[in-house]
């Protein structure tokens, strides 16, 4: 049984070798292709986020510490406010304070709302080609929505905790070119490899004694010798010469 074993991997590995080049090739194609395509191909996109704190309802007059009653209530109204400012009226009167040539919902695609787990802080990403309008946007929904929510609501109960700024060297999120080539590195190994076994299974020729014996199940009672003409030519003509001088030829 582990004779079979060792059979098969020897086989596995000999259809590898004999096709190796397509698996260099499909590999290497695959990786730099990826490579043109995520650094000169993909736009590539910038990412900002600001933070708002959603906390009790100011009062001058109300100088008590917060109750665990008012941060739960808080906490559930987090999920609404969620809603809100991705809603038409929040984004259509974003889209007029900052003067953006888009719609709604254009400007819908490029926030992302979370809220942080068990606090009272909610993130607001928006993520845009342009850096710098990204954290604008940013910065431009945080404020409406927090102007907005006054009426919406009837509350005062949203604070921005961070606006987003503008880093010395932005760096894309996305795409990833190094991230992008090694999956397509790995990729089109896995690809080659799985070409290779099924051109081998579809490769029904008979090449040599072990397939006559494998596939038509006869016995091999002799074989020709492939001759290798250009060394008989060769070793010809070495004796050609030699007798022409005088000498001994060479023996074949």
């Amino acid at each position: 049984m582990e004779q079979e074993t060792t059979i098969d991997l020897r086989e596995l590995l000999e259809i590898i070798r004999k096709r190796i080049w397509i698996i260099a090739l499909v590999t290497v194609l695959a990786t730099v292709v990826s490579g043109i395509v995520s650094f000169f191909v993909l736009t590539p996109i910038y990412e900002s986020s600001t933070q708002l704190l959603v906390n009790k309802s100011e009062n001058k007059n109300d100088l008590m510490m917060p109750t665990a009653n008012d941060i739960q209530t808080n906490l559930r109204l987090i999920d609404t406010y969620n809603v809100i400012i991705k809603s038409p009226r929040i984004l259509e009167k974003a889209i007029s304070n900052m003067g953006l040539d888009m719609t709604a919902s254009q400007l819908g695609n490029k926030i992302n709302v979370t809220a942080v787990r068990d606090s009272q802080v909610m993130s607001i990403t928006v993520t845009d080609p342009d850096p710098l309008m990204a954290v604008k946007i940013a910065n431009g929904i945080a404020t409406t929505f927090q102007q907005e929510i006054k009426t919406i609501m009837s509350v005062d109960n949203v604070q921005i905790l961070a606006e987003a700024k503008i880093a010395e060297k932005p760096s894309p999120v996305k795409p990833k070119p190094y991230l992008n080539m090694a999956i397509a590195l790995v990729v089109g190994l896995m690809a080659s490899v799985g070409i290779v076994f099924l051109l081998e299974y579809l490769d029904n020729t008979i090449k040599t004694e072990q397939d006559v014996e494998q596939i038509l199940g006869l016995s091999v009672l002799g074989a020709i010798a492939t001759i290798d003409y250009k060394s008989e030519d060769k070793l010809g003509t070495a004796n050609a010469k030699s007798a022409a001088m005088g000498g001994k030829g060479i023996e074949a």
